[in-house]
């Protein structure tokens, strides 16, 4: 049967073994399956020999063959099965994306109002379109700035351009003695439509990179005093600087001496007869805060007033009003030093106050505004 002879008291085995024997009348072996055999060798007194003992393995190759078979024919259907399902599961779990898609596709510049939808399960996707939707809200507000920006600057410029439009005429027409004031009338208006000019270039610099700023020490206390002596010049109100401390920050100069001039020149437009600066250096940053005796700034108007155009009614009376740019100027400028700007009742008149940040006395010199590492120290 087979060839194993293990010594006396040994076992030893083999698989995949394919009887090849003799068809004994004794011995009834399926000689069509495999067998695993094994033998024990044995010495006794008169008698030494072999014991084998064969399993058929029929049963195992058929339940292999099964198995294969079985396999051949599902997994092909189960992978079908699968890729079918995430298809399906995908298109479902991506149908919220695709609408989102869609719905942009189809928005343009004069429906900025339409909003994407968003879906009832807040996950990825549903975080993505409230993404969206702020995103929307945003360019929606900044459109309806740019278009009321444009309405406002083109009525800003129609008056001065049809006053100088008319006094050119008119001295063109009648040349005498009254060229001379027509010219001079025009000579205003062409220096108002200059100041309208250049507060819309400072702000346009401003939205473009509010952070370039070139940074450098600056005494605050200097420029607060010279725009005191600047309106002491004129002589239309009186003017105090008893509550200015010699206090140094770091900005940038020529914006911070434009943000002084423009607050200088609102409390001397509204002042009855007195405008007070004060600079001083507090625990929570740098105010500067110039205080006018006018009528004064309504609650519900002292946020308001620092939008661009906005001018208030007892503004809008005043001869010598400007376009509504000055606040809002000095607002762009606070905020790109890190600071803040807001208006105080006086009583009588407004205290405007910039505050400025106040960390360490290490920050950089020059380059890129830093809000995180501006620094203002008191003057040494």
């Amino acid at each position: 049967m087979v060839d194993l002879r293990p010594g006396a008291g040994n076992v030893a085995s083999r698989t995949d073994v394919v009887l090849h024997v003799q068809r004994f009348t004794h011995v009834d072996l399926n000689l069509d399956s495999r067998f695993v055999v094994a033998a024990l060798g044995y010495q006794g007194r008169s008698l030494a020999g072999t014991v084998l003992v064969a399993d058929s393995l029929g049963a195992a190759d058929h339940a292999v063959f099964l198995l294969k078979l079985v396999l051949g024919i599902a997994l092909p259907l189960l992978a079908l099965l699968v890729g079918l399902l995430v298809w399906v599961l995908t298109g479902w779990s991506l149908r919220p994306v695709e609408q989102i898609r869609s719905q942009v596709a189809r928005l343009s510049a004069l429906d900025l109002h339409r909003r994407v939808p968003e879906p009832a399960v807040q996950d990825e996707v549903g975080r993505l379109a409230q993404t969206m939707n702020a995103m929307l809200a945003r360019l929606e507000v900044s459109s309806d700035r740019q278009r009321q920006l444009v309405g406002d600057v083109s009525h800003e410029l129609r008056n001065p351009l049809a006053s100088l439009r008319a006094q050119l005429e008119i001295a063109a027409a009648h040349p005498g003695r009254n060229t001379t004031a027509l010219l001079q009338g025009s000579i205003a208006e062409v220096d108002r439509l200059s100041q309208l000019v250049d507060d819309l270039l400072t702000l346009a610099r401003l939205d473009e990179d509010p952070l370039s700023l070139r940074l450098g020490p600056v005494d605050l206390d200097d420029l607060a005093l010279a725009h005191a002596d600047r309106l002491r010049a004129r002589g239309k109100v009186e003017v105090s600087v008893a509550g200015v401390g010699a206090v140094r920050v770091v900005g940038d100069e020529a914006r911070l001496t434009r943000a002084v001039a423009n607050l200088a020149d609102n409390a001397e437009r509204h002042a009855n007869r007195r405008v007070e600066f004060a600079v001083a250096r507090r625990e929570d940053g740098v105010r500067l805060s110039v205080t006018d005796d006018g009528p004064g700034i309504s609650v519900a108007d002292r946020e308001r007033i620092f939008e661009r155009f906005v001018r208030l009614d007892s503004a809008r009376a005043h001869q010598e009003t400007g376009a509504g740019l000055g606040l809002a100027i000095v607002a762009e400028i606070v905020r790109a030093h890190g600071g803040k700007v807001w208006v105080e009742d006086a009583g009588p008149g407004a205290r405007f106050i910039v505050q400025l940040p106040l960390l360490d006395s290490t920050g950089p010199t020059s380059g890129t505004a830093d809000p995180a590492r501006r620094w203002a120290a008191p003057k040494q």
